[in-house]
């Protein structure tokens, strides 16, 4: 199963990372601003981020075994608009379509992960999201194969990838649906488990530096995932082709480093992966305004490998914070993460517009420093020996 629903979310998000691969493309076609690419972002990032947290409210109390599949044929839907789209307004609408899939996969796809996962949360957390991490790297690359040599159109051939998640992931829903008796049965012992070791005051103080945390750490990866092919065009002259295949080695730096934070913070404690996760990227971050076109891929791919390692180690954490909550908590994290993301690259798109992408840069090489606030989370659990 966690096998199942890892490949389910590399067809997903493979196919949502198509949307930003696109923007020299689209930027080029239909004469956009830096202000409008970042328009984009935000319309797909906002209809998730909005989404997620109501799906994962509502399945926590009514779980909707077949969702995921309705869900990865609305993302079919809007893969298709986007493919024939001949305005800025079907792009919207396009985005908008897209991000609503991705809210309907996401909450109800991580609990059963959690479900899955014999007690091992946080591998099965990151065996989750390395898949998604995978999608989101291979986006660029058929960008680069199959649109920028042949045209929009091209997208459509991704809709092959939508409809072999449409199966597979009505394959998974069976498996749920079978599960739920189990799930039932056991529900007043999981109510009875499910009591926070810590205070309402301390959970508050805890969630919001989490917050803090997805706030540094998802502004950062969208001025990367975003403009990171505008930075190395303008900056250092490459091609678009060439461009799309360096931002496809940091998007797969980024898949290899979800792979670690799991396991890890099983092991250790997650609290101390995400020290290590986002503070301790600071100084490549810092430095990677100011190195060549060779040193700038190398301090990307570290970047993403470090700074991936976090987001499966604060969704458990998360989980543990408030035990009973699955899908809430990762709609949550999942909708603001993607709510931040778009935000933050619209906002990025306004300023690259008033100065220039390298200034984009040189101002969020300070995020990471953000993560000093992890001093104030408790420790919930003990390493496993």
């Amino acid at each position: 199963m966690l096998v199942a629903l890892s490949v389910s979310h590399l067809l997903n998000d493979t196919i949502q990372s198509v949307i930003p691969a696109l923007y020299p493309v689209l930027k080029e076609s239909f004469l956009l601003s830096f202000t409008q690419i970042g328009l984009i972002t935000l319309v797909f990032q906002c209809a998730a981020s909005l989404l997620q947290p109501v799906v994962g409210f509502y399945t926590d109390r009514r779980p909707q075994p077949y969702s995921l599949a309705w869900g990865m044929g609305i993302t079919l839907a809007g893969l298709v608009l986007l493919s024939q789209a001949g305005s800025f307004h079907a792009i919207l609408g396009a985005a908008a379509l897209l991000g609503t899939g991705s809210a309907i996969f996401h909450p109800e796809a991580s609990r059963l992960a959690r479900l899955a996962s014999g007690g091992r949360h946080g591998l099965a957390q990151s065996l989750f999201q390395v898949g998604g991490n995978l999608g989101s790297s291979f986006g660029p690359l058929l960008a680069a194969l199959l649109v920028v040599p042949y045209g929009q159109a091209h997208i459509l051939w991704l809709s092959l990838l939508a409809l072999t998640g449409i199966v597979l992931l009505t394959r998974v829903g069976g498996w749920y649906r079978r599960h739920m008796v189990r799930r039932d049965a056991g529900k007043t012992a999981a109510r009875a488990a499910a009591v926070s070791p810590l205070s309402r005051r301390e959970i508050g103080r805890a969630m919001a530096v989490l917050v803090a945390l997805i706030f540094s750490k998802y502004i950062y990866l969208a001025s990367l995932t975003s403009y990171y092919t505008f930075y190395l065009i303008g900056k250092f002259g490459v091609s678009v082709q060439r461009a799309q295949i360096f931002l496809f080695v940091f998007l797969f730096a980024v898949a290899a480093g979800t792979i670690i934070g799991g396991p890890v913070g099983d092991r250790f404690g997650r609290k101390y992966v995400i020290w290590i996760s986002i503070l301790g990227v600071a100084p490549f971050t810092l430095a990677l305004p100011w190195v060549g076109l060779a040193g700038t891929v190398v301090l990307a791919g570290i970047i993403g490998v470090i700074l991936a390692s976090a987001f499966s180690a604060i969704i458990v954490y998360a989980q543990e914070l408030l035990p009973g909550k699955v899908g809430l908590i990762a709609g949550l994290f999942f909708g603001f993460a993607f709510g931040v993301a778009g935000v933050g690259s619209a906002l990025l798109g306004k300023l690259a517009d008033h100065t220039s992408i390298g200034f984009v840069f040189r101002v969020c090489s300070f995020l990471p420093l953000i993560g000093l606030v992890t001093a104030f989370l408790p420790n919930l659990d003990r390493p496993r020996r």
